[in-house]
């Protein structure tokens, strides 16, 4: 009897204190709902995909991320709902932009004046893939940062590499010239080893040459890299998606895979950043053990000259190139492989222009790239129908702004469907035919083409040269030597999926046939 009466004590009937506490929660959910939804009216008219009443459309984006289609379901929402339109991550809003000319608009002139600035989600995801990089930062630490990389990725900066890339172009070549009759192909891989190859030697001076080793650290295996690369950037989409960053410490296969990807590029990066950390300490280039190679890297180059690099972010800075400057090109240089192969007229007048430099030069050089623009065009064409970067990316309002007469109230993210945008047709004429003369045209319709796919503003992509530089080069040699059918027809071009990238999901086999 003393036990229930010290029970009664101790408990008193909790019932009017759990009602208490249901009753408040529900009323401070009612009260986030309510101010939420007075915030952003004024999104309330725009078009809106079907959504959940609690959890808006996140179903939908997390099952398209996990299905590795989620740019194809913006753009699928961008045909049904127009130019702008707003999707709802539980109350949140996201406004998408469809429209070629409004993303340019809103992009450079958001930027320029500070009305639109990089997610503070986006910016975490970046920050998460390996450390902070420079897609992860703002205002002054992005500015030394990219003003340091800046001139080794300028036209003028690439241009000293044409060699490199050269070697690493011919070395495909020679991959399909080996390859067994009737010389069967899957081009992405193997673009996937030309671009890594060629940014591996640019930025950590490993050489290009697969039968190659460097003193500085372990060699090149594009095979564990890329997949290392595979894993980090579906783990910043599924962030960028709305995945908690805590969630990395959970025992899941996709956590376990991330931080074994994690230490695997850490060892294979380390011990050449060390290096280039000593030889900026003890004030030396010319080491016994550095290699040229290595002593003329970026990593070197960087390391020597800034001094707020360190060991962490310079480890960061090198992943983020690796993967900026391998899938982007690879996946591009696939799909135009796969349009000039159904587009006959194209590929003739393409392949002509670069037998003529071969008939009055020899070969490509620095002189005779000039005369490559309609190879260049068909990459910008690739680009505008095969936006590889589409849905991956997004901005957020620093206060009410105007974007197509709607007010955006201050905080909403705003993303794009680049794959809309490239296939706008107030400003792209036949929108869905393969057409490079139009990145050559003149006339005031067409001289002023949004070539966004690199991105616009002061944040515009700093490999953009070096990527034109060697998908152009790659093309050239292509129509130099082959001729070329795709196994599977138009089906290599339709049937995409998305990582961090789009890419072709068959891994585009190409039957190749040696010029005579």
């Amino acid at each position: 009897m003393l036990q229930d009466i010290t029970a009664q004590i101790a408990f008193p009937d909790s019932a009017p204190y759990l009602a208490l506490g249901v009753t408040s929660l529900a009323g401070t959910i009612g009260w986030r709902w309510w101010k939420q939804k007075n915030i952003y009216k004024s999104l309330q008219s725009l078009p809106s995909p079907p959504k959940h009443w609690l959890f808006g459309n996140l179903p939908q984006i997390l099952a398209a991320v996990k299905q590795k289609r989620l740019f194809l379901q913006f753009f699928d929402w961008s045909k049904q709902l127009g130019a702008i339109y707003v999707i709802w991550n539980g109350t949140n809003p996201i406004v998408i932009l469809s429209k070629a000319k409004v993303i340019e608009d809103t992009i450079v002139n958001g930027m320029r004046d500070g009305s639109l600035i990089r997610s503070e989600r986006l910016l975490q995801a970046w920050n998460d893939i390996s450390g902070p990089i420079m897609l992860g930062e703002t205002e002054t630490e992005w500015q030394w940062r990219r003003k340091a990389w800046n001139p080794e990725f300028s036209s003028s900066g690439i241009s000293k590499y044409l060699e490199i890339i050269s070697q690493a172009c011919e070395q495909v070549i020679e991959t399909i010239k080996e390859a067994e009759p009737p010389k069967e192909v899957e081009v992405d891989p193997l673009f996937v080893e030309l671009t890594m190859r060629v940014i591996s030697c640019l930025v950590l001076g490993i050489p290009v040459d697969r039968n190659s080793t460097s003193p500085e650290g372990p060699p090149l295996e594009v095979p564990k890299v890329y997949e290392a690369m595979s894993i980090i950037g579906y783990r910043f989409l599924r962030q960028a998606a709305g995945e908690k960053l805590w969630m990395k410490y959970l025992p899941t296969q996709n956590s376990r895979e991330y931080w074994a990807t994690r230490r695997y590029l850490d060892e294979f990066l380390t011990p050449r950043i060390d290096l280039a950390l000593q030889m900026r300490e003890q004030n030396q280039t010319d080491l016994a053990e550095v290699s040229p190679l290595f002593r003329e890297s970026m990593l070197v180059k960087i390391a020597a000259k800034e001094p707020k690099y360190n060991r962490e972010t310079l480890i960061a800075e090198s992943i983020e190139l690796l993967i900026a400057g391998t899938d982007t090109t690879a996946h591009s240089l696939s799909f135009a492989v796969g349009e000039l192969s159904l587009n006959p007229r194209v590929f003739q007048q393409a392949r002509n222009i670069v037998d003529q430099i071969w008939q009055s030069q020899g070969g490509i050089n620095a002189e005779s790239f000039k005369e490559l623009a309609y190879i260049s065009a068909i990459m910008k064409e690739t680009l505008r129908l095969y936006s590889v970067a589409s849905g991956s990316t997004s901005l957020q309002t620093q206060r009410d702004t105007v974007i197509e007469g709607k007010v955006i109230p201050r905080g909403t993210k705003v993303s794009w469907s680049m794959l809309a945008a490239g296939r706008d047709p107030e400003v792209y004429a036949n929108p869905e035919e393969f057409l490079p003369e139009r990145w050559l045209d003149k006339s005031k319709e067409t001289s002023s083409l949004p070539m966004i796919h690199f991105g616009s503003g002061s944040h515009r992509c700093l490999g953009e040269h070096l990527s034109m530089l060697e998908a152009t080069l790659m093309l050239s040699l292509l129509l130099r030597y082959f001729d070329w059918e795709l196994v599977k027809g138009r089906a290599s071009l339709e049937e995409l999926q998305q990582n961090l990238l789009i890419y072709p999901s068959d891994k585009m086999p190409v039957r190749f046939q040696l010029r005579t």
